[in-house]
């Protein structure tokens, strides 16, 4: 088994665009297990493949009311706008106040290979923008001025 750690900034693999995911296959469900693994160690809400080193399209987040994985997310629709200090598991010690939509719907599929959509505002909302950032090799710092 491959020990995975926190790639941090500036490992170039932070700055690729992911490749997307064609299914879910049962390795990918082992990347999402080890991905929620990572996060929680480190006590992060999110993380996205590239953070571990791996540059395809897959994030995961927990805000403590259950896990969500996904492969090939994407922003449906986004409304409002908000603006919060974020942090970043490979970029430690750095938080940046960072404007986003406040509200989001995300698809993409689930653990299961299933298309989900989820509607979601606040923190969830910001994670997943954040996550899915970091599959096109976007990170917080660029929203300095």
């Amino acid at each position: 088994m491959t020990a995975f750690k926190i790639r941090e900034y500036p490992d170039p693999v932070l700055r690729k665009k992911c490749v997307p995911v064609e299914d879910v296959t049962e390795k990918e469900r082992h990347l999402f297990e080890q991905m929620l693994l990572m996060m929680r160690r480190f006590k992060g809400i999110g993380l996205a493949a590239p953070q571990i080193g791996i540059s395809r399209n897959l994030i995961v987040a927990d805000l403590g009311d259950g896990s969500i994985c996904l492969a090939n997310p994407t922003l449906l629709k986004i409304h409002g706008a908000d603006t919060m200090e974020e942090g970043c598991l490979s970029i430690p010690g750095v938080r940046v106040a960072v404007d986003r939509p406040a509200e989001v719907i995300v698809g993409g599929l689930n653990e299961k290979g299933k298309s989900v959509v989820i509607e979601t505002g606040g923190l969830l909302a910001r994670v997943l923008q954040h996550e899915i950032d970091h599959l096109e090799g976007k990170l917080i710092l660029d929203y300095l001025n």
